[in-house]
């Protein structure tokens, strides 16, 4: 059993300044006064907490605000500038690295073919994509967060060992998390791409402000996962593989999964099933556009594919919805945007949901980030969140 530990008051001041963050981050500009009425800190931790962020350029002031009566305010929002992160992604024949600045713009961009890409061959790439993508675009080195990368597949104690991607065949016990940062001399974090992905949504997307949702994450190279936020905290599990929902079975004694179980919530909804009902074959080869209009004139293998899909996929939801209450359920991930959109507009009418008679401020289900850049720019937000990101962990005493 592990231990509870007690309170390390040492640590509140960093807790107090992630506060004051992430309420700026998903409210918008506030003044001083309304940091304090919002996070219930007092005036006086607000304003030195302000001033520091403001020394770190963090923040930002505007210009002050004259009111009815009173002392003019001066509302202070978040500066792009003022913190840089690098996503990095590896698919089966490419890597690609973009840096990002504080709210999510993509600032650079570098794409590398590679062929087979094992540790080996891929590592020397992705380390030369970190070296080249700061040369790229002119910002002051100090203020770079460190290096995200997402990963499919489950993963190890501390979540930055990968233990079985099947698209990236030589990954499987390799420490890609410690390796790359002795190579790139700033921090490395790895991330599974739903997980990541699901950090991009509420750090840049439809999901930012919320406190607790689902994030679905349809890879456009096969295979579905989740990522979840629960009462405002990321949840990942007693080893770190918390929303492996595509191996969930919705179909008893069905289509035969390479997990070696019969039925899986992947073997219907998958784009890889998609593609495979519409006759392509080379989904990941092609651009945004071709496959979209691939997509487009699918006819009938579009229309046999979403009928046997939508079933297990509204099976699924409410199944999230009864065992996890979120406020809203996103579909994302890296498949075609078009895609999502059928699958999405098919899955009325839902099953009827637990509270029937309760007023929902936002809807069920809603589309978040899709398209090819949805995992980097998951990736990219790894840095940032983890330094900015409220966490209750800081303020527990080690145990041991």
């Amino acid at each position: 059993m592990k231990a509870i530990s007690g309170t390390n008051l040492e640590q509140a001041k960093s807790h107090n300044r992630r506060v004051v963050i992430e309420a700026v981050r998903t409210n918008g500009p506030l003044s001083r006064a309304a940091i304090a009425r919002m996070t219930a800190l007092t005036a006086q931790t607000v304003s030195n907490i302000v001033e520091e962020l403001e020394r770190s350029h963090l923040l930002v002031p505007a210009e002050a605000q004259k009111l009815a009566r009173g002392q003019p305010i001066i509302p202070y929002s978040i500066n792009p500038a003022g913190a840089y992160s690098i996503g990095l992604e590896l698919g089966r024949q490419r890597a690609s690295g973009v840096l990002t600045d504080l709210s999510g713009a993509v600032c650079a961009r570098i794409e590398r073919h590679v062929e087979h890409p094992d540790p080996q061959r891929a590592m020397p790439v992705l380390q030369s994509i970190v070296e080249d993508i700061q040369q790229a675009f002119i910002f002051d080195r100090n203020r770079l967060l460190g290096v995200g990368m997402a990963l499919p597949g489950r993963y190890a104690d501390g979540g930055i060992t990968s233990l079985s991607p099947q698209n990236l065949p030589g990954w499987q016990d390799f420490p890609v998390g410690h390796e790359l940062e002795q190579r790139v001399k700033v921090p490395v974090l790895v991330e599974n791409d739903a997980t990541a992905a699901a950090i991009g949504e509420r750090l840049h997307g439809v999901a930012r402000g919320l406190s607790s949702f689902v994030y679905l994450f349809l890879a456009g190279g096969g295979g579905i996962g989740a990522g979840m936020f629960l009462d405002g905290h990321l949840y990942k599990g007693s080893r770190n593989n918390a929303g492996e929902i595509g191996h969930i079975i919705v179909e008893p004694h069905g289509k035969l999964c390479s997990c070696g179980k019969r039925g899986c919530l992947d073997r219907y909804i998958s784009p890889t099933v998609a593609y495979e009902f519409m006759g392509i074959t080379n989904a990941e080869e092609l651009s945004s556009d071709d496959l979209d209009a691939l997509i487009a004139g699918g006819g009938e293998g579009l229309d046999a594919w979403l009928d046997q899909a939508v079933q297990p996929l509204r099976q699924t939801l409410d199944f999230l919805e009864l065992a996890f209450d979120p406020q809203t359920i996103v579909f994302g991930g890296s498949i075609s945007t078009s895609l999502m959109r059928r699958l999405a507009e098919r899955l009325e009418p839902l099953h009827v949901p637990i509270d029937p008679n309760r007023t929902r401020s936002v809807p069920r289900v809603m589309i978040g980030m899709t398209g090819k850049d949805t995992a980097i720019l998951g990736a990219a937000a790894l840095p940032i969140f983890f330094e900015t990101n409220p966490r209750f962990d800081v303020l527990q005493k080690p145990v041991g």
